[in-house]
């Protein structure tokens, strides 16, 4: 028998609604370490890695999962007990919907529900038994609330699924289906024919290309116009464009590309919302393969350190990306490493960096940051004072401690 519809939905006494009405007052404004598990649940097991290795697909599905399990609180606020209808129709769901069908891991989306479930029920345990402590009571909170939020999640679940049979039916036809199932078998090293794979493409793939991937928390328009600034700023009239979900592209420009972070950022001013991260230039098929494995490492880096910089590329963040792969071992060696310097103005800073750069040079250095060569002398004295060890004795460790600090923005270590 499957569960009571609405009609006949078991009514709660007058006690357990007024204790989960409390309950739910708890929940609906939960606490942050409630919201970290959740979403830390969301996504584990090998099954869900997919959806969890793409940084902005992962994001969307947490906080879509979250935002279902606030809602069956927030109606059990206003109605204890009772069944709860799905809320799928919000911006956020039908994103997840149509991104995990254009991914193909569609199958695998559900699944962050269960996961979602049970670790939304753990945590709902936890405030029931503190509120009574009367066996009687908590029998029925418990069995009333757990008939409640497991039909609202096996009710959500087919709205989801009938929402994505949907979105599979529009996105299974078209040009950029064929390109992205083209991209996902050469991404795979499955076996496909480089010819076969241009048809699709459009694309010629002898030659050197640059990948680019494009993402935004604001609006899909964003997107469109960093690809033409990226393409513009490239030189480049016809590059490959594949959306890869309702929040990212995924470029590839045909040649060896070299861009300058801090001018396509600029042109990008506009929208501000707007993310890229280039890879390496690569030759033919195995190129076109890497240069977007590296855009992708790029993308998790800046998206891990919730970094303010807009764009980088590959050659930019590889050293970060191996000294912040732990970030609290990272906070530590900035710490430790640049001493006082940490909380120093920024023009000090800014100057060891800059020295460094030009191999000690105080003339380069002064004409680089166009200040007098007696100002550079002046902050980098200062900054000896600052550090635990001179520069001279460790400039590779500040120098690389000074460009995790540039990446985690102005605020720093934690």
């Amino acid at each position: 028998m499957g569960a009571p519809t609405e009609q006949n939905w078991p009514e709660p006494s007058d006690r357990v609604k007024e204790l989960i009405r409390r309950a739910a007052e708890f929940a609906s404004n939960a606490p942050d370490e409630w919201v970290t598990a959740l979403q830390d649940a969301t996504l584990t097991g090998i099954i869900l890695s997919p959806i969890a290795a793409d940084p902005t697909l992962a994001e969307l599905v947490r906080n879509s999962d979250t935002a279902v399990m606030l809602h069956w609180a927030a109606h059990n606020l206003a109605h204890p007990g009772r069944r709860v209808p799905p809320n799928i129709d919000s911006a956020d769901a039908l994103a997840v919907a149509r991104d995990l069908v254009r991914r193909g891991l569609d199958l695998h989306g559900i699944d962050t529900y269960r996961k979602g479930l049970n670790t939304a029920w753990a945590l709902w345990m936890n405030v029931c038994f503190e509120l009574t402590d009367d066996p009687a009571e908590l029998r029925e909170l418990l069995s009333v609330t757990w008939a409640s939020m497991s039909a609202y999640v096996d009710d959500t679940i087919d709205a989801i699924t009938i929402r994505m049979a949907g979105e599979r039916e529009q996105l299974t036809t078209g040009t950029n289906a064929d390109r992205l199932a083209a991209v996902t078998l050469i991404l795979e090293g499955a076996p496909i024919t480089r010819s076969r794979a241009e048809q699709q493409l459009g694309y010629r793939l002898t030659g050197p290309h640059t990948a680019a991937v494009i993402w935004t928390t604001g609006t899909v328009g964003d997107l469109d116009a960093a690809a033409h600034a990226l393409a513009r700023h490239a030189g480049v009239t016809r590059p490959l464009t594949v959306v890869a979900s309702a929040s990212a592209l995924w470029l590839w420009l045909p040649g060896t590309v070299v861009t300058n972070s801090g001018d396509l950022a600029r042109e990008l001013s506009d929208h501000p919302e707007v993310r890229v991260a280039i890879g390496r230039p690569g030759d033919d098929l195995e190129g076109f393969r890497r240069s977007h494995l590296d855009a992708g490492t790029a993308q998790r880096v800046m998206t891990r350190l919730r970094t303010r910089r807009r764009v980088a590329g590959y050659d930019d963040i590889a050293l970060i990306s191996l000294v912040t792969s732990d970030t609290g071992k990272a906070d530590e060696f900035v710490r430790d490493t640049l001493g006082d310097l940490l909380t120093a103005d920024r023009e000090t800073r800014e100057t060891v960096a800059a020295y460094v750069d030009e191999q000690f040079n105080t003339s380069r250095t002064a004409e680089r940051l166009y200040t007098h060569r007696n100002t550079v002398i002046r902050r980098l004295t200062r900054a000896d004072e600052l550090l635990p060890r001179p520069l001279t004795d460790n400039p590779t460790g500040v120098a690389v401690a000074l460009d995790v600090l540039r990446w985690l923005g102005p605020d720093g270590p934690a």
